[in-house]
Order: C-alpha cells, then structure tokens, then sequence
C-alpha cells in the first residue's frame, strides 16, 4: 500500500461521512423537542383595566410570574423560560402578553394567577393549589419519609442484637 492510496481512501471515506452527515441533518425537520407542540393552546385572558391604576408589577415581578405559569404548548416548561428558550413556540409570548396587559391594568399577580386559572384551570399553574385532592400531592413525600425512617428504624434494632 503506497502513500497516493492511503490520502485518497483517507479523502474518500472522510468526503462519504461529510455527505452522510449533511443528508442526516436535512431528514431532521425539529429536534427542539420531542412531542407534537400545540401552537393554537393559547387562550386570550382578557379583563377590563381597573379605574385609576397603574402598573401594579414590575418587569422582574412580571418575569416571576410567568414562572409560575406553565406553558400551554404541551413542552411543561413555564412561560418565562419556553418565550426566552423555545424560539418556534407561539404560545408563550401570547401568554406573556396577556400577563403583561393585565399587569399594565392594575392587577396583582395573584388577581393574574386566578384569572388564568380561570380560563384555563390548574393545569397553567406549576404548582397545584393546596385544596382538594390536591393536599394529598404534598403530604405523601412526607408520610413516605416517615414510614420509611420508622420501617428503617425497626429493622434496625431488630438485625442489632443478631450482630452482637
């Protein structure tokens, strides 16, 4: 095997990884995410501006809001973080506008939160509210935690005097 031939299978093989490649990377059309985004998901949540107010929050208090909004595109992100990381979604921003508004119109962010829960349900918040069967979401890590350190304390002492 001379040298002539080493450079040019060298070239070809690298020239057939090129190509295998660039054709790869045109059959991928979205590698965003790896579910079917919903862009039509977002509802107007509209209320009248109230008498005699103004801006209620401040663009940071705004930003913490929408964190506690979740996005209802179907990518679980909240709203602050799909509008700043997720360039195709279309929802986020429609979401944040209305958040926006409803700021600009007085309102407070837990009037805001209330008003999106009311078009469309818990599901927009990241957080469930603690009522309902909700409560039994934040009690079960914490009944899990104490049944096993009580389940781990029995055993135990019951292996302790085995060990003796």
């Amino acid at each position: 095997m001379n040298r002539r031939f080493m450079l040019q299978s060298t070239a070809l093989f690298a020239a057939s990884m090129v190509t295998r490649r660039a054709r790869a990377q045109a059959s991928v059309v979205d590698t965003s995410n790896y579910f079917i985004m919903n862009q039509s998901a977002a509802l107007p949540v509209r209320l009248p501006p109230k008498p005699v107010a103004g801006p209620s929050l401040t663009p940071d208090e705004v930003n913490g809001l929408e964190r506690q909004l979740r996005c209802q595109c179907g990518c679980t992100l909240d709203v602050y973080t799909c509008r700043t990381t997720d360039l195709v979604c279309q929802v986020a921003p429609a979401m944040h506008r209305d958040v926006s508004t409803l700021a600009a119109g007085g309102y407070t962010s837990d009037e805001i939160l209330n008003a999106f829960a009311k078009v469309y349900g818990d599901r927009v918040l990241m957080a469930p509210p603690a009522r309902g069967f909700n409560r039994l979401a934040y009690a079960l890590p914490w009944l899990g935690i104490v049944t096993g350190g009580v389940v781990l304390t029995f055993a135990l002492r019951r292996r302790a005097p085995e060990a003796r």
